[in-house]
């Protein structure tokens, strides 16, 4: 779905073009970290370990195959951080 007019668009992605490597870098870590902090207040697990599986599963258990995502979720287990 896209509700932007070709304007808009347009100003947006000159002024993302007129940006460093670095800001953009930046700008990109930080929406990351504003995503991680609303998904881990959605959850209501409180031991890390567990926030952590939940938080890979959301954004990235579509990536890996069943098998994968067992493997990952089993070394998170064993880490202990």
């Amino acid at each position: 779905m896209n509700d932007t007019s070709p304007e808009i668009e347009k100003i947006v992605t000159d002024k993302m073009k007129r940006l460093s490597g670095e800001e953009r870098l930046k700008m990109g870590a930080s929406m990351f970290d504003m995503a991680k902090k609303m998904v881990l207040v959605s959850l209501p697990i409180q031991e890390e370990n567990e926030c952590r599986i939940r938080l890979f599963l959301r954004f990235y258990g579509n990536d890996f195959d069943e098998q994968e995502r067992e493997k990952i979720i089993r070394h998170i287990k064993e880490k202990r951080v």
